[in-house]
């Protein structure tokens, strides 16, 4: 096995259970969380930012987007439903991102697009593919944690396309900064991924749009 996917396998087997952890828990650990994020993907978006002005946009968009996130965690008196939103969101966010890796990496095939080489069509269909799979037994077994019994129809698997395109989308505009500023990696702090934005780069456009969903019960 390749050195760095091995690395990027152990870190995901310690990141997720990790993460998912600290979002079930809520409260002060997950906000304190939430706040270390920010402050590093901060941190991340100076060193690539190709000057002032895009910093200062990429710092409002960064402080509006982790604020949807802690609002998506708390927006119901519910917590178990806040909690379910969110674990939906995220479980779609991962499985867009871990599909697109491991099918692109194995189909290989034509690039999607010249912003970023690694990236191909057979990747995201493999991110497609993988969020819908994901979801649908997230939804066939989330009653056995939140009492509550969704059933994958036609309109939810529209939305999870949508959210997952823009969570697509968002890694290639982190790409794009990237590539920009001669840098493979927004920063070394995760091992075998690289830094924190380069696995955040989707969560962080699909969580307002699905933040937008929910405010106006389209969802």
């Amino acid at each position: 096995m390749n050195n760095d996917i091995f690395k990027r396998l152990l870190s995901s087997l310690f990141l997720i259970p990790t993460v998912i952890l600290i979002v079930i828990e809520g409260n002060i650990i997950f906000n304190s969380f939430l706040a270390v994020c920010l402050i590093i993907s901060l941190y991340e978006w100076y060193r690539i930012s190709l000057n002032k002005l895009t910093f200062f946009f990429g710092l409002i968009f960064l402080i509006f987007s982790f604020y949807l996130i802690f609002q998506i965690r708390n927006f119901y008196s519910d917590n178990n439903l806040n909690l379910f939103n969110f674990m939906f969101i995220l479980i779609l966010c991962i499985s867009t991102d871990i599909g697109g890796y491991l099918i692109g990496k194995t189909l290989k095939g034509p690039r999607l697009t010249k912003i970023s080489p690694n990236k191909t069509i057979s990747g995201s269909l493999g991110s497609y593919s993988a969020s819908v799979v994901a979801l649908y037994f997230y939804f066939k077994y989330s009653y056995f944690f939140f009492e509550k019994t969704i059933i994958l129809n036609f309109n939810l698997i529209i939305i999870i396309l949508i959210i997952s395109s823009i969570s697509q989308a968002g890694d290639l505009l982190i790409s794009l900064f990237k590539r920009k500023s001669n840098l493979k990696d927004t920063g070394n702090l995760i091992p075998g991924h690289g830094g924190l934005l380069d696995r955040i780069d989707g969560i962080i456009f699909a969580f307002p749009f699905f933040y937008f969903l929910i405010s106006k019960n389209l969802i």
